[in-house]
């Protein structure tokens, strides 16, 4: 197994697979799912593989197909006591098929993701778990930081 950085001809794949992550975040009843949101998604990772502030990875599976991916972004506010400089990155998007699970594919997608923040120098990254992927994170170093997590999502 091995882990690439994604490319366009990826886009498909990358679609599915977030369709995959998609229904199971609905399935906890707090995870709206818009029908339009896959064309955004792959315009949005169209103008985005390759770029300076993202990284997507990916691990192929025997039959042509993606087993596992996942997309690391960096962004900047304001600078701050926890963080000096401002920037900190975000996770989004860990999926690995049902078919490809419990083999260390989204393991290996996670650690280069790191790998790609420590060689930036981003001191914080957040993400979002469900609770099938939670002790993989927190096996990776991932914790509460003692704060919620709240949402506001307009209702119309």
């Amino acid at each position: 197994m091995s882990v690439r950085p994604a490319t366009s001809e990826d886009i498909p794949e990358l679609v599915r697979l977030r369709q995959i992550l998609a229904d199971r975040m609905a399935m906890d009843g707090s995870f709206p799912v818009d029908d339009t949101w896959s064309e955004s998604y792959a315009d949005s990772l169209t103008e985005r593989i390759g770029s300076s502030d993202t990284a997507v990875y990916v691990v192929d599976a025997p039959d042509g197909r993606l087993a596992s991916c996942g997309i690391g972004l960096i962004f900047d506010r304001f600078p701050g006591p926890g963080l000096p400089d401002g920037r900190y990155g975000y996770i989004q998007g860990m999926t690995t098929d049902p078919g490809h699970r419990r083999l260390g594919y989204g393991r290996a997608v996670m650690t280069a993701l790191m790998a790609w923040y420590r060689a930036r120098d981003i001191r914080r990254i957040d993400l979002h778990a469900t609770p099938e992927a939670a002790p993989l994170y927190q096996e990776m170093g991932f914790t509460a930081d003692g704060y919620p997590s709240l949402t506001w999502r307009s209702l119309s």
